[in-house]
């Protein structure tokens, strides 16, 4: 088995990190805490990690919510709260402040649902350019320069999109950007209920193995902002959490046997699957041989290499992803809102 080809697609620093263990590891800062039950990830990865690990090195921050499933507004609301407070840290880093001309990027297809955040995103925004530009005297305090623009896809504009964010940067002399993408993750469980920023920009499709010029501080010149979610996840990866759920199914079950109560249930039942183990290695190579053995990532490189040939690794989205992208783009719209105009994270604007 050649298993060195086929990589693992995940856009998610934290992923990345945990499929593959890096000689650096006392170079990572990974860091977790929760604000209004919301768990929230920092990661600062080095160049040295980066380079082990395929990921950028910069600063990333991870906003895990359950509040995408639920649709319930309070605790949208929370996520917007907790994703207004990252992309300000994450501003500071960048040195960027209220003075600053920022320029917001919806990247990706508006007419593909789970590709079609960006340009969502891109219709909530508040963009004030126009304003500055009419009558700047009369612009209240609490207001910054923000423009916007959905430059599309290449299959539809036969346009490489960085080319189009790069005229527009030096048309219009923006200070950074803030670019919003849909992304790709390895578990399941982190499609649309996962939101990623970090300051070390992005390439548009990579995660679908499309992968366009990077758009970053590097190539723009400028500070890149990048806001992403996992709206699809691959078919090796479904086939892998799904053996893995099985798994810890049966590990549950295993458990039981001790518990002479449980064993007059029957029929299927739901465990809660990240707090149930996994077998250890003996029982998992009883369940299902050497394959039972192998790492994570090697795991899904098998499936992969199984999967791909054949065109059977195709990209998969959750059938509720109409509302869940609906969720999404308010979330990161009124985010972005309350981060760059400090007249609405007031509240005097709503």
């Amino acid at each position: 088995m050649n298993l060195e080809k086929f990589q693992i697609r995940t856009d998610l620093a934290f992923e990345a990190l945990d499929l593959k263990k890096t000689t650096y590891a006392e170079e990572v800062i990974n860091e977790e805490f929760e604000e209004d039950n919301l768990i929230i990830r920092r990661t600062v990865i080095s160049e040295n990690v980066g380079r082990e690990i395929g990921k950028k090195p910069g600063l990333y921050y991870v906003l895990d919510t359950k509040a995408i499933k639920t649709h319930d507004h309070d605790e949208l609301k929370k996520c917007e709260n907790a994703l207004t407070q990252i992309i300000k840290e994450v501003l500071r880093a960048e040195n960027i402040t209220e003075k600053s001309r920022g320029l917001v990027v919806g990247l990706g297809n508006i007419n593909v649902t789970p590709d079609s955040l960006g340009p969502i995103v891109i219709d909530n925004v508040i963009v004030t350019r126009h304003m500055f530009l009419l009558n700047p005297e009369e612009v209240s305090e609490g207001i910054s320069d923000v423009s916007a623009i959905a430059p599309g896809v290449m299959g539809n504009t036969g346009i490489e999109t960085y080319d189009i964010i790069e005229a527009v940067v030096k048309k219009i002399n923006v200070d950074y950007l803030i670019v919003v993408d849909a992304l790709a993750a390895r578990s399941v469980a982190r499609v649309n209920k996962t939101i990623q920023v970090t300051n070390t920009g992005i390439s548009p499709g990579s995660g679908v193995g499309n992968s366009r010029k990077e758009i970053s501080k590097e190539t723009m010149g400028i500070p890149v902002i990048a806001i992403g979610v996992p709206t699809v996840v691959d078919a090796a990866t479904i086939a892998s959490d799904t053996l893995d759920l099985l798994l810890r199914y049966l590990n549950h079950k295993i458990e039981q046997q001790n518990r002479p109560i449980q064993n007059i249930s029957v029929g299927p039942e739901k465990i809660d699957v990240e707090r149930t183990e996994l077998p250890d290695e003996e029982y998992r190579k009883e369940f299902m041989g050497e394959f039972g053995r192998l790492s994570e990532e090697d795991k899904i490189k098998l499936l992969e290499e199984v999967l791909t040939p054949n065109g059977y690794n195709m990209m998969v989205t959750p059938k509720e992803v109409d509302l869940d992208i609906s969720d999404l783009s308010e979330v990161i719209s009124g985010a972005i809102d309350r981060s760059l105009h400090t007249i609405v994270d007031n509240g005097i604007i709503a």
